[in-house]
């Protein structure tokens, strides 16, 4: 398993890295959202189409805000969005139309969750972004729980693993409408 090999989560993530990091439920791949060649990297490892779109994890809404086109949110839309966070869930909101389509895939919507993760939370706040993220697993398989249990065809395709641990959430995030609250997944 050839982890760590960059100097640092920063380093690698600003580097255009890909990172196994824990969230609330399993472990997360992501990468910097604005490095185009580190997204087209995390959907060939991941084995993902990138018709289905990502998801963007943050530490805070202000980070998530550039990627969203909040100018069609009502106040109230986004004082209910944001009364649903730190939490488990993701919610698929209005997507900046000059955000990457590896981002929004095949949709004019991006899926997006503000977590209390204290590892995925001191990233972003250094790196002052969200992470990309989507689960440590290759496309339908189950994914890893925690940072010993990566796939082996995955670990020696990631550039850091920060060793830390879930939230122990037993599901992984609940993603719904942002705007209607329609549940998209338990």
């Amino acid at each position: 398993m050839q982890m760590n090999k960059r100097h640092s989560a920063v380093d690698t993530f600003l580097q255009g890295g890909i990172i196994a990091y824990p969230t609330e439920a399993v472990f997360g791949l992501g990468c910097d959202p604005d490095n185009e060649t580190a997204l087209k990297k995390l959907l060939e490892i991941k084995q993902r189409p990138k018709a289905k779109g990502l998801i963007l994890l943050a530490g805070q809404f202000a980070q998530l805000e550039p990627y969203l086109d909040v100018s069609v949110l009502s106040e109230q839309q986004l004082s209910q969005i944001k009364s649903r966070w730190p939490n488990g869930v993701t919610q698929v909101l209005p997507a900046d139309p000059a955000i990457s389509p590896f981002l929004t895939g095949n949709f004019r919507t991006i899926a997006v969750r503000v977590t209390d993760q204290q590892d995925v939370t001191a990233l972003c706040a250094q790196t002052q972004k969200p992470i990309v993220s989507t689960s440590a697993n290759l496309s339908g398989l189950q994914p890893a729980t925690t940072w010993q249990t990566l796939d082996p065809n995955l670990s020696d395709k990631i550039d850091y693993v920060i060793k830390g641990s879930t939230l122990n959430y037993q599901q992984p995030s609940r993603i719904i409408d942002g705007l209607t609250g329609k549940v998209f997944r338990q």
